[in-house]
């Protein structure tokens, strides 16, 4: 269990049924912090918002005061449809960001995910505008990324260089073709799932965000 003041599990309507989600609120929230929704990796290889990578960003944004939301993609947990290749999973994301914004009214809203995660979330943003996107591991050679921009240094990227299924070279070079570029973190030796590297993870995380949130806390 995520340590917070706060954690609470929920059964919202989805575009293909309901999505299973848990809502994290940090123990000194206070109204108008951010808020953000994490997204999990693929959902026909074992991804689901419990999954390791997914909890340490979650854990990471509530020590800084952020309320974390993360969810199960349809056909995953105890969310209803089918796997839909990441078009029904933006509509997932734009459900949940829908449930998040009436809890949560007027506040600056982050997008997180890991793998196809970051895929969603990053096409998701157009409909949602959420000011800060945070990708870590984006497959940018697995899925259509063409037409997908981030929004220069306050988006962040996290990057494994030893990642055997993402190449950390096409991240690297699909970075370099942003304008202006993002904010780009290069794990040295780090693998996909990032093996004993978690807490490496959460350092550059934090490290990436406060370099660019005064609003958030250490």
């Amino acid at each position: 269990m995520l340590d917070s003041n706060s954690n609470e599990r929920h059964m919202i309507p989805g575009p293909a049924g309901a999505l299973e989600v848990q809502l994290a609120v940090p123990a000194d929230y206070q109204t108008g912090q951010p808020v953000a929704v994490v997204c999990h990796p693929h959902s026909l290889h074992g991804g689901s918002m419990t999954n390791k990578v997914v909890h340490m960003l979650c854990k990471t944004l509530l020590e800084m005061n952020v309320v974390c939301v993360r969810f199960n993609f349809r056909g995953v947990g105890g969310s209803e449809g089918q796997f839909d290749n990441g078009v029904g999973e933006t509509g997932d994301l734009l459900a949940v960001v829908d449930w998040l914004r009436a809890r949560y009214p007027h506040t600056e809203l982050w997008q997180a995910g890991f793998s196809f995660g970051a895929y969603v979330a990053l096409r998701a943003r157009s409909q949602t505008a959420a000011s800060r996107v945070l990708l870590v591991a984006p497959p940018v050679d697995m899925f259509d990324f063409g037409g997908l921009k981030l929004e220069g240094s306050n988006d962040l990227v996290i990057q494994g260089s030893r990642d055997e299924i993402v190449d950390a070279s096409s991240v690297r070079q699909w970075i370099e073709q942003q304008d202006p570029p993002p904010s780009l973190l290069m794990l040295d030796g780090a693998s996909h799932f990032f093996h004993a590297r978690l807490n490496d993870l959460r350092t550059a995380l934090k490290q990436g965000l406060l370099e660019n949130s005064p609003g958030t806390a250490d």
